[in-house]
């Protein structure tokens, strides 16, 4: 675990340096597994600040010396995936009994790639959900983020193509975890 990094929970005040973090995370992290026409259609289509899980006190950042570094979040509400500007949002809340809480909207600045910080928000999420009583955990994970997930545990359960208002398709994986 990382020394100089603190987690705590999202603020709404938080969103603007989020926008940020998020577009610098996806123009710097996924190039490797998407085109450009993708990383702008996600952008203006599925990723971006879920205000949800920011009020649902259920997103995380982690900062360093007060500065954000990373985000990333876990759900109690049925949408899988996507921001605030995402037209297919479902925000039933789940049973945990029954439910698997979703994981969601994953990003790290690129100068913190690959030192931790994905992780360390990933066990925070999977503990706050555990202590709601969930049993379960899924996700739709890019291409780019599915590495490390498979590398906590989780496992593939199958392909998923998000169309995109730019008439681009983005490829993403549903991945799911026992807690």
């Amino acid at each position: 675990m990382q020394k100089n990094i603190q987690l705590r929970l999202a603020l709404p005040e938080d969103v603007p340096i989020l926008r940020e973090l998020i577009d610098a995370s996806v123009r710097g992290l996924q190039t490797q597994d998407y085109t450009p026409a993708q990383i702008e259609g996600a952008l203006k289509t599925v990723f971006g600040v879920d205000s949800q899980l920011i009020a649902d006190g259920t997103y995380i950042v982690a900062e360093s010396e007060s500065k954000i570094v990373g985000c990333g979040g876990w759900s109690k509400r049925k949408t899988l995936f996507g921001s605030d500007h995402w037209s297919g949002r479902e925000d039933v809340l789940l049973d945990p009994v029954c439910d698997a809480a979703k994981i969601r909207a994953f990003f790290i600045h690129p100068e913190w790639a690959r030192r931790g910080v994905g992780g360390m928000i990933l066990k925070a999420c999977e503990d706050a959900a555990r202590a709601a009583g969930f049993k379960r955990y899924e996700m739709g994970a890019t291409l780019t983020g599915a590495k490390l997930f498979g590398v906590k545990g989780y496992l593939a359960v199958r392909p998923i193509s998000i169309p995109l208002a730019n008439g681009e398709v983005l490829p993403v994986i549903h991945m799911e975890k026992q807690a």
